[in-house]
């Protein structure tokens, strides 16, 4: 039976749609033309061509090229233009008396025309282009599908970051260069699975008593412990590599799992001996070591666990490294066998340690269960390679093909889809290849397809296994697990509810911690945290230990922020942190922290700290190891933290800084630099937290003065100046009261939280059009003040999210 209308019926609604598009076509021209009368009335006087404030021209944003919003370059100015009066800043209130009528008809007009115009674009070709797999995605994707775990990224060129983030898909390239290392990775994930199943599997559990961890015989120089008094010693120094275990050499590279019962030697006063754990080659010609965790030694012997990745031929390094403890004084570049037990240093002793090789991706069942699936096949020792048990290959191995189709592609595959691989496999089967040969390459096809490179997604609504795969991505970094596939299979996934239900098993499984550290590596720059290294003349008592202890407590705090929906503000003044006794007494917080252990800390008593600004994460990576900067300190704080978007510099103002001779302080040297008006409007928001943390030092210490070099020496500078005004005309005095007055705000922390939550998760910087979603999602999690796990819901379930 045909249902197709009635010609007139198609041809009345081809004509209604017409007149609705041209009436729609007016109201966005006509809100263009008002948008121009108002910079033409208010604002072209002193952005004209002759000679423009700010570099900023206004006639040619006003003419009908100017108008053009569907260049970017027009869309961004039109956005700044719109900021700019909304905030009051434009037209200057010194300058023009704006009647509030005429500016609210403007910024109504205007908001609609720029949404309606980027919403148009983002229905027609979706809001995200097309965005492939990070390196980590990658690494984790074909670890998922093979049921191995190698560190595959670290095969790849570290990945550029665009506003913090890896993931941006404009700002993502593709060259040759590219698919060679993309093929690399794929060939060392197939060998990993394929040698795992051919027996090559390290089952190895190495134990060593303290004469096998000590190799200092009396009368040699080097750099392992030594016996003393039947235990492995090592003491504190400063010479390279002290402390390696040449025993400890691994013959493959792998996960091990570390246990190591050590006590401490001459503790300190202010408790036990804090060690480092590291790996390497421990020789100056390769002097890069991989850090595997601390512990604080005690006088009684107590075992520490640490799994980690080891490279092959690498050994262990496990040393006294608190810099704060007196070290021992040792001639040359190795060290003597007794040399250091009459300096009365600290030193830590080792009662018994194991290395045993792990498999966390999966035992071989796994592997098999996933390279195989059902499918028999027999391992052939004596020529390294399996052979297919069975009658007909073709029939028995062909679902295998579209089994790992469908997984690597993450959702149906369609028969026009499957084709080529299938077809492939069969030709390589009349060829001759050997059919477990064949199943090989063919997995590599497919691993090397567009489809398994990029994400799947058309315009407008995402279906539900693009919503599984983007929702997974977002909180396991990784393909959708069985449970998500399912529920995409039955189309469930475009509820909301069964959305949220989702996100919370996904909150609460294995994956969670792995989430918010990738999260808060961009959102937060903490992955730069190793990029400075703090002058040791200023910040002697900063070391490898704290910098660590600084990542978990930033790590182990939004955990916590999260687990428990705590208020958005949260992020920026807390009563608690999480601290281990290294950390707090770096900090110079006095609390009873069993050793090794991690506390969560009240803040009561403790003004200067609590919030992401006072971790020493922040302010280490916002400062560049000997100096800080209000302006990057401020900048940082009012984009990543507070949402406070910093504009670009004025395109007239050249990269010449203003004449400072005279200015003694940083803060006088920023006050000549605000007397340029193009730099005032700016500055006004980027100094007062800028000044506000200029409490704490390049290393995240709190001081009251500034360090100054006199001589060859540092001495007591200049009291710090925290006081400042905001934009707003709020005051403060000190760095407590301007936290405070930025965390009244809750609603904009929680904005700006959804926004970087956002990016992660799509790909794509907010953009205009966004801005209502934003709004939206704000207003969805006031009755829960906006605690960030009603946050993260909130965001899975807006427009923007389950949109392309």
């Amino acid at each position: 039976m045909n249902f197709s209308p009635p010609f007139w019926v198609v041809l009345s609604t081809s004509l209604l749609l017409g007149v609705c598009h041209g009436a729609e076509t007016t109201v966005l021209s006509g809100a263009a033309a008002k948008a121009s009368g108002f910079l033409e009335t208010n604002c072209i006087d002193c952005h004209s061509a002759s000679d423009p404030e700010g570099g900023f021209r206004v006639d040619t944003l006003i003419s009908s090229e100017g108008r053009d919003l569907t260049k970017h370059s027009n869309l961004h100015r039109w956005t700044r233009v719109f900021d700019r009066v909304q905030s009051g800043e434009m037209p200057p209130p010194e300058d023009v008396e704006l009647d509030s009528e005429e500016k609210r008809d403007f910024l109504e007009s205007t908001d609609r025309w720029i949404d309606d115009v980027q919403s148009r674009e983002h229905e027609s070709i979706g809001r995200v282009r097309a965005r492939r797999l990070t390196n980590r995605q990658l690494e984790r994707t074909l670890c998922d599908l093979l049921a191995i775990d190698i560190p595959l990224a670290r095969m790849i060129p570290e990945e550029s970051r665009h506003d913090g983030f890896r993931n941006i898909a404009d700002a993502q390239t593709m060259s040759h260069y590219h698919l060679n290392d993309h093929l690399r990775v794929v060939d060392a994930a197939l060998d990993e699975a394929f040698g795992r199943l051919a027996g090559r599997q390290d089952q190895s559990h190495r134990r060593f008593p303290p004469k096998r961890i000590a190799r200092k015989p009396p009368g040699s120089r080097n750099r392992d412990p030594e016996m003393r008094d039947g235990l492995a010693v090592v003491w504190n120094g400063t010479v390279s590599f002290y402390g390696r275990i040449s025993n400890s050499r691994v013959d493959r590279a792998g996960w091990y799992r570390v246990r190591l019962t050590a006590s401490c030697l001459n503790p300190p006063a202010s408790g036990g001996v804090w060690c480092s754990v590291r790996s390497g080659e421990c020789v100056s010609r390769a002097p890069l070591m991989n850090w595997i965790g601390s512990f604080e030694a005690t006088p009684e012997p107590v075992e520490h666990t640490f799994v980690a990745w080891i490279d092959k031929d690498h050994l262990l390094e496990i040393r006294p490294a608190d810099a704060t403890m007196k070290k021992a004084r040792f001639r040359g570049g190795q060290i003597g066998y007794g040399e250091g037990e009459g300096q009365n240093v600290p030193g830590v002793a080792f009662h018994e340690l194991s290395i045993q090789r792990l498999y966390p991706g999966g035992d071989v069942d796994q592997v098999r269960e996933a390279v195989f699936g059902g499918v028999k096949v027999k391992y052939d020792d004596r020529n390294d390679t399996f052979k297919y048990v069975g009658d007909d290959a073709a029939s028995d191995l062909t679902p295998l093909v579209e089994r790992f189709a469908r997984r690597a592609f993450r959702g149906p595959v369609s028969a026009q889809t499957l084709k080529p691989f299938a077809s492939r496999f069969r030709e390589r089967l009349e060829d001759g290849v050997d059919p477990i040969d064949a199943l090989r390459l063919t997995y590599r096809t497919i691993l090397c397809s567009p489809r398994f490179l990029y994400f799947t997604e058309t315009p407008g609504l995402l279906s539900d296994h693009a919503i599984a795969t983007r929702l997974s991505y977002m909180l396991t970094g990784s393909t959708p697990d069985d449970v998500l596939v399912k529920l995409a299979d039955s189309g469930k996934l475009q509820n909301s509810e069964e959305l949220v239900r989702q996100t919370r098993r996904l909150l609460d499984g294995r994956h969670f911690e792995g989430f918010v550290k990738d999260f808060s590596d961009q959102w937060l720059d903490l992955a730069d945290i190793a990029f400075t290294e703090p002058d040791r003349r200023l910040h002697g008592d900063f070391d490898l230990v704290v910098q660590n202890a600084m990542l978990e407590e930033t790590n182990r705090f939004l955990q916590t922020l999260i687990r428990e929906n705590r208020p958005a503000n949260e992020l920026v003044d807390a009563e608690f942190t999480w601290l281990n006794a290294r950390l707090a007494r770096y900090y110079g917080i006095d609390e009873s922290i069993e050793p090794t252990q991690w506390k969560r800390v009240s803040l009561a008593g403790h003004p200067y700290r609590g919030g992401l600004m006072t971790h020493g994460s922040i302010l280490k990576i916002t400062a560049d190891g000997s100096n800080t900067s209000p302006v990057v300190r401020g900048a940082w704080v009012c984009e990543r933290l507070l949402g406070t978007p910093v504009p670009d510099p004025p395109e007239n103002v050249p990269a010449i800084e203003p004449d400072i001779r005279g200015a003694k302080t940083i803060r006088e040297q920023l006050e000549k630099h605000r007397s340029i008006e193009a730099c005032a409007s700016c500055h006004a928001k980027i100094d007062p937290p800028g000044f506000a943390l200029e409490h704490f030092d390049a290393a995240g210490r709190w001081r009251e003065n500034y360090r100054v070099r006199k001589s060859k020496r540092f001495a007591q500078g200049p009291r710090i100046d925290a006081a400042c005004q905001l934009a707003d005309g709020s005051t403060f005095d000190s760095f407590p009261e301007f936290r405070q007055l930025a965390a009244r705000d809750g609603g904009r922390i929680a904005r700006n939280f959804a926004a970087q939550l956002l990016v992660y998760a799509t790909g794509r910087e907010i953009t205009y059009a966004d801005r209502k979603t934003l709004d939206a999602i704000v207003k969805q999690t006031e009755d829960e003040n906006h605690g960030l796990r009603s946050l993260i819901e909130a965001v899975v379930t807006s427009p923007t999210f389950r949109n392309k």
